[in-house]
């Protein structure tokens, strides 16, 4: 049967599960757990191993290995994790504590690599191509991030930053953004950059699904204007990633993954901007709902 066991650390919540293989998505048992972050970091390596001993309690397997998908990435030369927006635990060696706490080997990935892992695995990449070179996992929700799948294989990089286009820069009308610089993509196309960005103008803060739906109803210029925004940043950000790894999918994650009309309108902006004379990227919504971080934990 050979199963594969999957973490998916958030937050909020810490998610386990254990699939049949490492082809398949029939669960053997799944659970999850909150995360209580705010007790500290060793707290949250304790409420992993709390998770892993429960499925093991629940379906009486052991595991070999674990996959975990963590909100940030290792450091491949510190070996210590950067870039988590859960702050307690960055600068901390995650992957040494847990191997130590549960005696397992660890693999480890953030959660854009799991998500693009999981539906190029196990999705909705496999039910539209057949074994592509290149997959982009795109997470657009209150931040950008996104990762990278080469021939089956996440594209971690030398500093483990592979896939991170929601900081490179793109306009400086984003302004600055937490990492330091300014104009990042997730200044300008996250959901949480374009609702800052229509209550500077109008003084009235709205979620963005709002201000799409009077986009749609043609009732607000504001509102107009903020979608405009977002399907020409998304267009220039999806061009700059496709002009330098050519991918075969790209799967819209995240809230903005339901957005309609980036798959038509957005595609248009892209078309735009991409160094060739037609598009012949497939833009794809995924499968696998919010199971593919702890599915693509699972396969690592």
């Amino acid at each position: 049967m050979n199963p594969v066991w999957g973490i998916d650390l958030g937050g909020t919540k810490v998610e386990g599960v254990i699939l049949k293989n490492r082809d398949s998505v029939e669960v053997i048992e799944r659970l999850r757990i909150p995360t209580e972050a705010h007790l500290g970091y060793h707290h949250i390596v304790g409420q992993i191993k709390k998770c892993v001993d429960l499925l093991s309690e629940r379906s009486q397997l052991s595991p070999s290995t674990i996959g975990i998908g963590t909100p940030g990435v290792l450091d491949p030369l510190l070996q210590t994790m950067k870039n988590c927006n859960a702050t307690e635990l960055n600068g901390q060696p995650l992957k040494k504590d847990l191997e130590k706490a549960l005696r397992l080997e660890i693999k480890m990935a953030n959660d854009a690599n799991c998500f693009a892992m999981a539906e190029a695995k196990l999705g909705i990449v496999k039910d539209h191509v057949k074994n592509p070179e290149v997959v982009f996992g795109v997470i657009m929700g209150t931040g950008v991030g996104g990762g990278i799948v080469v021939h089956g294989e996440i594209l971690y990089g030398l500093q483990g930053i592979g896939g991170e286009w929601g900081h490179t820069f793109l306009d400086s009308s984003g302004g600055d953004c937490y990492c330091g610089n300014i104009g990042c993509v997730e200044k300008l196309i996250s959901g949480t950059a374009l609702e800052d960005y229509f209550e500077r103008k109008t003084g009235i803060h709205k979620k963005l699904k709002e201000i799409i739906s009077l986009h749609k109803a043609g009732v607000d210029e504001m509102a107009t204007a903020t979608v405009h925004r977002l399907l020409h940043f998304f267009g220039k950000g999806m061009a700059n990633v496709i002009n330098i790894i050519d991918p075969e999918v790209v799967v819209l994650g995240g809230g903005l993954g339901n957005v309609d009309l980036l798959y038509t309108e957005g595609i248009k902006e892209v078309k735009k901007f991409v160094f060739n004379n037609r598009l012949d990227t497939k833009f794809l919504k995924p499968k696998l709902g919010d199971s593919a971080g702890v599915f693509g934990a699972a396969l690592l």
